[in-house]
């Protein structure tokens, strides 16, 4: 299932930031297993990249703008998401009532929010998968990333060493070469 190797360091990074451009090759907190599966392929990274990378949610924040339709109008139903614990919905409205404003947050992972582990895997067993995107990975019937999430559940370093690979992959997504960009000494900004 994965490679031994060392995480390269020194990528080039572009001069300039272009958010709009950013935001149209990321997935969307909201997206069904098969559009994950789409915009990954895009990237050339598979099923087993999808499912290690969103991972990395085992810590983080999220506006609540980004799952409150979760909360109280999923897929314009007027009601809560189907695949979103009960007890988890409770909590998630309290932080994040109908009116939240922009600058409400919560952690990504419920359990282990701060800390990099595979808990966030067994947040998805348990139906706590705070953003409809990373449910979908246990929570489609049938899904080919549900016996991924499991090994991921049941030993943490295949976790780890997947996760090692997939990160290296996805770093050499459109490498800039030769006198294209810099390789920063502080990965938040450009060097003078």
């Amino acid at each position: 299932m994965y490679q031994d190797q060392n995480v390269p360091l020194g990528r080039r990074d572009s001069l300039t930031a272009n958010r709009t451009l950013a935001n149209q090759n990321l997935p969307a907190p909201f997206f069904t297993l098969d559009k994950l599966k789409a915009a990954f392929a895009v990237q050339g990274l598979n099923t087993l990249d999808l499912v290690t990378l969103s991972g990395g949610h085992t810590f983080g924040r999220a506006r609540c703008s980004t799952f409150i339709n979760r909360l109280y109008n999923f897929n314009n139903t007027g009601n809560p998401g189907p695949t979103l614990n009960t007890t988890y919905l409770e909590l998630l409205r309290a932080r994040c009532p109908q009116n939240a404003t922009e600058n409400n947050l919560t952690s990504l992972d419920l359990t282990t929010p701060d800390q990099f582990d595979n808990r966030y895997y067994s947040n998805l067993q348990q139906l706590n998968g705070l953003l409809q995107s990373d449910q979908e990975l246990f929570s489609t019937p049938g899904a080919d990333t549900i016996p991924i999430v499991n090994s991921f559940i049941s030993n943490q370093n295949t976790f780890f060493a997947n996760f090692r690979v997939s990160m290296i992959k996805m770093g050499n997504i459109g490498v800039l070469t030769g006198d294209e960009g810099e390789i920063r000494s502080q990965c938040n900004f450009v060097n003078y």
